[in-house]
């Protein structure tokens, strides 16, 4: 068996990561070696290649990556079509929506008037549930707010 290059290494240790928390590998694989790749863009088949992927999961695993806003098409040059990178501010683009956590702070509240309302029995599951995404709905914003103003104080901002 031959020795998995720094790089590979990682990208497969970020599969393990986000496979803990639900997500095909591939996706994993690919975020991880989009982090830390040189050239940062990627055709789908350096992708493929670098990763021992196949094109069907690197097909399936970018549009996962596009559609949750971590990585997007760029011109690839010196090849026929795309390729891909990671924003370096698309984790701060994703946590700034605050649509999604009014969407399950919502969905707690529908719970809430199935079961019969804030005291019913069971109700604390969804009251605790929904008061935190109602937190973190009104806290991310002047979250994301307060990193980047502390980011870009530091001169550092690259996004």
């Amino acid at each position: 068996m031959t020795e998995l290059s720094a790089q590979r290494r990682y990208a497969e240790d970020a599969a393990v990561v986000l496979s803990g928390l639900g997500l095909p590998p591939a996706y994993g694989k690919l975020l991880g070696w989009l982090l830390i790749c040189d050239p940062p863009g990627q055709t789908s088949s350096q992708l493929a290649e670098g990763l021992g992927l196949s094109k069907g999961s690197v097909s399936t695993g970018m549009r996962l990556l596009e559609s949750s806003g971590l990585a997007r098409r760029v011109p690839a040059p010196g090849h026929r079509g795309h390729a891909y990178e990671v924003r370096p501010d698309a984790i701060i683009r994703i946590a700034a929506d605050a649509a999604k956590f009014r969407v399950f702070r919502e969905l707690m509240e529908q719970g809430l008037a199935v079961i019969g309302g804030e005291e019913a029995p069971g109700s604390e599951r969804l009251r605790v549930m929904r008061d935190f995404y109602a937190f973190i709905e009104r806290e991310m914003p002047r979250l994301v707010e307060r990193f980047e103003s502390e980011y870009t104080g530091k001169g550092e901002g690259d996004g």
